[in-house]
């Protein structure tokens, strides 16, 4: 008998039985959560039973309690990271992702200058969506891989680092997220709830916000879908003891001025230094306010940090601490076109997928993990909605170092944005849970 077989006689469940469980709409029981999820990372439950499995969850759901279980599970299937050590309180942001979604970078720094420490564990982009790490990777030098020792020292000097998650956190997640990519799973809010909150809870910050996207360019297109994803991660962080709030705000219209790696950490420094564009401001400061009075520091003014220049220090240190020049030039492409507004009037619609699609194909994004991005490709906004724009004035520049990449980006913005008479501003905030 090999060991495998060995192995598998002495397992105390079997996945068929799992599997028809959660199929006929049955909720699991403790053990089989714990056992599936530990013999999917031990190789024992194949991808395709685990792949029948997230299909049976996404179609049935999960009670609170078996999503609770369920990431529980995740978490336990690798190390946790412990802060208790540090000289400050820990808060941490996640976001469900967008275009132009660009807050971890001035949000870290801000919070940090209030006195609180922030692990920013963040990912890189992956379709219209950019992502943290190739936006930094832009600055010459920066590095994305810390050791655990070197995230804890770089959290007590200088009080903020976002870098990449270390492989040992979550091990589980990594090996589902890839299958249900593949296997039209990834729209199950059980396991984008768990996915999410294993990797934060293992991280083991103190108290977690989350911003949950809502519109065109979010993943979540509706707000009933939002609300109750954001709902679900709350009960999950509030179960496991970590402080955790939600805000739903708007992702219908790309969020700032810029879309692409180098051009978002320059509207990032803008806001660092005081100015930048009211949205991004806006929405940078509510949840700077969240973290803080989640970390119980809500008795410091973060625009006073904004305003002091010391949120500004702080991100100075934290790009030198990852070996990055803060003075350095960032990359600019080699090859830019202008997109003109096409009658006069009121800018009423920007499509947010519409200019994520184009940012990606000008090469600030990857269609498959693991393809490289450009640095200074994306989408530069010269007008948002609600502003007065005159016909022939340039609405939108495209950057891109590859001129093949042009009219692919201008394709995906025809129908993205509309010229009329008047607007409605949304808020960009939209609900809080919490």
């Amino acid at each position: 008998m090999s060991e495998k077989q060995a192995e598998k006689r002495t397992e105390p469940y079997d996945a068929v039985d799992v599997i028809i469980a959660k199929r006929d709409g049955h909720a699991l029981e403790d053990g089989q959560v714990d056992w599936v999820v530990d013999a999917y990372t031990r190789g024992v439950v194949a991808d395709e039973q685990m792949s029948a499995l997230a299909m049976a969850i996404l179609l049935n759901g999960m009670t609170r309690d078996e999503i609770s279980r369920w990431t529980a599970a995740m978490i336990a299937s690798g190390e946790r990271m412990d802060f208790s050590g540090l000289s400050r309180p820990t808060a941490d942001k996640h976001s469900t992702g967008g275009v132009g979604d660009k807050i971890t970078l001035p949000l870290a720094p801000l919070v940090a200058a209030c006195g609180v420490a922030v692990p920013q564990l963040s990912g890189r982009g992956l379709g219209h969506t950019g992502g943290t790490l190739d936006k930094l990777e832009s600055i010459p030098g920066w590095r994305a891989s810390l050791t655990n020792d070197e995230i804890m020292a770089q959290l007590e000097e200088v009080g903020a680092v976002i870098c990449a998650a270390g492989s040992g956190l979550a091990p589980a997640d990594k090996k589902l997220y890839a299958l249900r990519d593949v296997t039209g799973t990834v729209e199950a809010i059980p396991l984008i709830a768990s996915s999410i909150m294993s990797k934060k809870i293992a991280e083991g910050t103190g108290s977690l916000v989350l911003d949950v996207k809502v519109g065109s360019g979010a993943f979540m297109k509706t707000r009933e879908r939002a609300q109750d994803l954001a709902e679900t991660m709350v009960a999950l962080g509030t179960d496991a003891g970590v402080r955790t709030v939600a805000l739903l705000t708007d992702m219908d219209t790309p969020l700032g001025l810029t879309a692409g790696n180098a051009l978002e950490v320059r509207e990032s420094v803008e806001v660092l230094a005081g100015g930048g564009p009211a949205d991004v401001v806006e929405l940078t400061l509510a949840l700077a306010r969240e973290m803080l009075a989640g970390a119980g520091r809500d008795d410091v003014d973060p625009a006073d940090r904004l305003a002091d220049g010391s949120a500004m220090d702080v991100w100075r240190r934290m790009v030198a601490a990852q070996n990055g020049d803060p003075d350095a030039e960032l990359p600019t492409a080699k090859h830019t076109e202008v997109v003109t507004a096409p009658a006069s009037g009121v800018l009423t619609r920007l499509d947010a997928m519409a200019v994520g699609v184009a940012a990606w194909r000008l090469g600030a994004g990857r269609a498959a993990q693991g393809e490289p991005v450009q640095a200074a490709a994306g989408v530069e906004m010269h007008a948002k909605p609600g502003d007065t724009v005159t016909e022939g004035q340039p609405l939108l520049t495209l950057h891109t170092d590859e001129p093949g990449r042009i009219e692919r980006a201008r394709a995906a913005l025809e129908g993205g944005f509309d010229v009329g008479e008047g607007h409605e501003p949304a808020p960009l905030v939209l609900g809080r849970v919490g």
